[in-house]
């Protein structure tokens, strides 16, 4: 029998709830209630719901042509992305070659690079006055082109670390086996390894749909004004219509396309964690044999340097166009009158931000993790760990345009506080903390904690001397990420970011949205900055990096 206790609780449901009594005050208070209250005001009137403007903006052929090009644009790059990064997924699980973990940690830098450097980095490249444009008279910004090329660039590690991951586990001689009993080596990959492999291949492909699917910094970079995502057209409803009714019903689409897409990347995760026996990576990769595996080798080389270094390449190269390194020179000037201090205050403020926003998001996602790692956990429990992962597909617009609606009146007045940035990139950092954590703590052998429980040690020195120190490396890995991320949130941030301390995402925004090379050279010296500094961050989780022991998704 379990101990209970005085109030006929289980202790360990006891401790769960309290685990999780932190993290769902948060969620509840800085995501849910800014949701529902923009969603909310959209849609009342007068005190009566106006629910007939669903129909309404749904039937409109402009809002429709919206949802047909935001889902037709993600499934074009998730199968872009697929065709392009499966290649390399096989080469970082099967091979080795000198400069892989380098090469790794290169592959990375794009998926934690703030999306709006993305773009400065693809506008460099095939913008006007490009590197495509001066050498062969060829634009291609303002196109689905380069829109898609964007995508592929940002969501190539998803692909290579989620399949690859669970790839260099997969046990070569099952296929190996198969080809002695006479398959072909095609039909031995199809039979064999195919299905082991197509669980991770629908994680990657769903998480890399729902990654473009809510995109916006790169659409609004890019697209121009011929192209709108979902998440685009909120912003353009919010803050420039101010139709806050469309904006709002625009925001309940997506978040039941999200929430579809979440459920079933939790069913093909739960099928990853079940129904596949693993082996030590180390024992899986070797040198390549034969001119064909060279061959592929050097494609993926090349694949990398031209689509994930030359675009950073090229942006370095922009930042550094004019003598005397005039471009940084001039972020320390407040001659620009974009904002009320020089350009070059938005790296201290968003350093700062990042650190107090990795904080909270350490705080409350490790919370999350150790109350989701009890193997009992219950439909409830797993529900939870739904929601953690919906700031990354909900609206970071309609999150922070909530924010000013919500968080205006007391015991909430928060809109003239510094901690409401940090709050919402705190958010976006929530998920990738869990996810970092949560297969480490499980794989924690349950006889330990339970044993020092035994021997009376309360719930908080079990977490302190058994969990914290099996756990410590994944704890600083998901600090990094946490750090990462929330540098470079665009989304939420562009609507609370004061003009008296700007982030360095919306720096770069606001300059890129102004004329003059001056403008354009100072956003690209600032998309360097946050480039070199997310790059940094990424080498050193490279060198903490967790190895998987499940090859489940999230695992970075």
């Amino acid at each position: 029998m379990r101990p209970r206790t005085a109030g006929g609780l289980s202790r360990a449901n006891a401790v769960r709830l309290g685990l999780m009594a932190l993290p769902v005050a948060f969620f509840a208070l800085f995501f849910a209630y800014p949701v529902a209250a923009i969603v909310a005001r959209g849609l009342e009137a007068d005190g009566d719901w106006q629910l007939g403007r669903i129909g309404e903006v749904l039937a409109d052929s402009g809002v429709r042509h919206v949802l047909w090009f935001t889902t037709w644009q993600a499934l074009a790059s998730t199968a872009l992305t697929l065709l392009i990064a499966l290649p390399g997924a096989y080469v970082f699980a099967r091979f080795e070659f000198r400069g892989k973990q380098v090469l790794r940690a290169v592959v990375t830098v794009p998926f934690v690079l703030p999306t709006v450097v993305v773009g400065s980095a693809f506008l460099a490249l095939l913008g006007r006055g490009g590197l495509l444009d001066e050498l062969w008279g060829v634009r291609l910004d303002t196109t689905v082109w380069a829109i898609l090329l964007a995508h592929v660039f940002f969501n190539y590690a998803v692909v290579v670390r989620t399949v690859g991951g669970l790839w260099s586990q997969l046990d070569p001689r099952q296929e190996e086996a198969a080809r002695m009993l006479g398959a072909s080596r095609l039909a031995a990959w199809r039979k064999v390894t195919l299905p082991a492999l197509a669980p991770a291949v629908a994680a990657a492909a769903l998480m890399v749909f729902l990654f473009t699917f809510t995109s916006f910094g790169v659409v609004q970079i890019l697209g121009g004004p011929a192209f709108a995502t979902l998440e685009v057209e909120i912003y353009r409803q919010t803050s420039e219509i101010f139709d806050l009714a469309t904006a709002a019903v625009l925001t309940l689409v997506q978040f039941a396309a999200v929430g579809a897409i979440l459920a079933v990347h939790a069913v093909t995760v739960r099928r990853r964690e079940t129904a596949l026996r693993l082996v030590d990576p180390s024992v899986t990769a070797r040198r390549p044999r034969g001119a064909g595996q060279w061959a592929l080798l050097g494609g993926v080389l090349l694949t990398v340097v031209l689509l994930l270094v030359l675009p950073l390449a090229v942006l370095v190269q922009r930042s550094l166009d004019a003598p005397g390194f005039a471009y940084y020179k001039a972020l320390t000037s407040e001659d620009g009158g974009i904002f009320l201090v020089a350009p070059i205050a938005a790296v201290v403020n968003s350093l700062q931000y990042a650190l107090a926003a990795t904080v909270i998001a350490v705080l409350i996602g490790a919370l999350a993790a150790a109350a989701l790692a009890r193997r009992d956990a219950g439909r409830f429990v797993r529900g939870f760990d739904a929601l953690l992962m919906l700031p990354l597909g909900v609206s970071a617009v309609t999150v922070g345009f909530g924010f000013l609606i919500a968080l205006d009146e007391p015991p909430l007045d928060l809109r003239s506080s510094w901690i409401l940035v940090p709050l919402a990139q705190a958010l976006v950092g929530v998920p990738f903390v869990v996810r970092t954590m949560l297969p480490v703590l499980r794989a924690v052998d349950t006889r330990l904690r339970e044993a020092a429980a035994v021997l009376g040690a309360s719930p908080w020195r079990v977490w302190r001397e058994v969990d914290l120190p099996l756990v410590r490396r994944a704890l600083l890995v998901a600090a990094g990420f946490a750090f990462a991320v929330s540098l470079g949130e665009f989304g939420a941030t562009v609507f609370i970011a004061r003009p008296d301390n700007p982030t360095l995402p919306v720096a770069v925004a606001r300059l890129l949205g102004r004329p003059g090379d001056l403008n354009y050279g100072q956003a690209m010296a600032l998309s360097t900055i946050l480039m070199v500094v997310c790059a940094v961050a990424l080498l050193v989780l490279e060198r903490l990096r967790v190895p998987s022991r499940t090859g489940t998704a999230g695992e970075f």
